[in-house]
């Protein structure tokens, strides 16, 4: 893990148990045929080597701004472009 993903996840460990908003640095993704913009809001369940677990986690997309993804998710430290604290996924904000 290089220094960054070391500062990154000690910066993270401390918001275990906590509701987060997580953008990651890709332009976009695909899943099961939508593309949206990588935008989570979840709640930290676990912050490991090199990655975060967000569960529940749910995708914002503007086709469905509250689609709750069905398994825990885990996203790469190094992909997380920014994060928020106390950010709820009952959170409305527009994704145009």
């Amino acid at each position: 893990m290089t220094s960054t993903n070391e500062s990154r996840a000690a910066e993270l460990g401390v918001v275990i148990g906590e509701s987060i908003l997580v953008v990651t640095k890709s332009d976009q993704l695909n899943l099961f045929g939508q593309t949206f913009r990588p935008i989570f809001a979840g709640t930290v369940r676990e912050v490991g080597e090199g990655h975060l677990t967000l569960d529940p986690v749910t995708i914002k997309m503007v086709t469905a701004p509250f689609f709750t993804f069905p398994t825990p998710l885990s996203i790469p430290l190094e992909n997380i472009a920014h994060f928020t604290r106390n950010f709820g996924p009952e959170k409305v904000f527009p994704l145009t």
